[in-house]
């Protein structure tokens, strides 16, 4: 049986986190209009006013400063300091990669300094996943250099996860909130308990909450490069410091990692740069085309987070494999139906 423990602190937290994120949006965005780092819509874009960026920078300055605030909640556990150092260092990191590129737009190869780099502080920090949890029984040892390269390619998949899916008002950073709440709900209850964990990813659910009041549709400000780097970041460096729940994340972040995975092998498969390259068959364009609002293709993508995130705080880890699996092949089935849409109507 499953027990969470809630205490009017973490609702206090929650509350504050929500109030200083919306506070801090709003100073990024007047700062965003002085220095002129804004998005003019184009063609493929949603929205239809001059827009600031920075998002990212008034996220991360509000957790920054409630992190430093409460950091003795973040030292009740097995963490140390350089292990939040580590992560906020590889934040601030991602941040002023992201400010730069919404102010210069950068060269997709210059962009991926910055992720590999907020990578590597995790590691310097002393972040290391030492096992894992074999789904057929028992658990598997992770060899130092083996965690290292492994903590590097989840991070990078996870913020580029999150890079390629902010196409939409309020879709990576509601999704984002979700899933930093599911963490939070996971590192709270009698399994896994974690309050060090369960703070931080709190703090990150309120923040995200904070900015999404003014990143609703119709957003009043965009996440920018940084922005939606960080959100996926986040989630990654969580997901491994609360005990390496791989696997929770997965489930949490399923619908976008495979329509990103999809993304890239359609783009490489037609010869293009995935990384360079823009269309419109994201799922969240496709369910735009297929008559669904802005907001409710976004509800989709919440739900999806919501139904696969909660269900495996009830599950051993063979189960979450098997849900794993039941998700990737629901998505299959969706991209044959899109597929099989767009022949009927070219050949109409």
């Amino acid at each position: 049986m499953v027990r969470i423990y809630l205490s009017m602190d973490y609702l206090l937290l929650f509350i504050f986190c929500f109030l200083l994120s919306a506070v801090s949006t709003t100073i990024v965005s007047g700062l965003a209009f002085k220095f002129k780092a804004l998005d003019i819509p184009r063609d493929r874009h949603q929205h239809k006013n001059v827009t600031p960026l920075w998002g990212g920078t008034a996220i991360f300055i509000a957790l920054a400063i409630i992190l430093f605030i409460t950091k003795d909640k973040l030292l009740v556990g097995e963490l140390n300091i350089y292990h939040w150092l580590g992560v906020l260092a590889g934040a601030l990191t991602i941040i002023i990669g992201g400010m730069i590129d919404d102010k210069f737009n950068l060269t997709p190869v210059k962009q991926l300094i910055f992720p590999i780099l907020a990578s590597i502080f995790v590691i310097i920090g002393g972040v290391s996943i030492e096992k894992i949890s074999n789904p057929f029984g028992g658990v598997l040892y992770i060899p130092a250099a083996v965690s290292a390269i492994f903590i590097i390619l989840w991070l990078m998949g996870m913020m580029y996860t999150t890079k390629l899916l902010d196409g939409l008002d309020g879709l990576v950073s509601g999704v984002g909130a979700i899933g930093a709440f599911i963490i939070f709900l996971f590192t709270i209850t009698t399994r896994w308990f974690q309050p060090d964990v369960a703070w931080a990813a709190l703090a990150v659910s309120g923040v995200l909450a904070g900015f999404l009041y003014w990143n609703w549709h119709p957003a009043k400000i965009f996440l920018g490069e940084g922005g939606s780097l960080l959100i996926g970041f986040l989630l990654g460096a969580l997901s491994i410091i609360s005990g390496g729940k791989i696997a929770v994340a997965l489930l949490i972040m399923g619908v976008p990692i495979l329509d990103v995975a999809w993304t890239i092998i359609r783009r490489l498969l037609a010869g293009k740069n995935p990384l360079k390259t823009a269309d419109r068959k994201h799922l969240h364009f496709r369910l735009l085309e297929a008559g669904l609002s802005v907001k409710q293709s976004v509800l989709v993508f919440y739900a999806a987070a919501v139904i696969f995130g909660l269900s495996a705080l009830f599950l051993q880890s063979r189960g979450k494999l098997f849900l794993l699996l039941i998700l990737v092949i629901l998505i299959i089935l969706g991209l044959f139906g899109f597929n099989w849409l767009d022949k009927r109507t070219n050949t109409r």
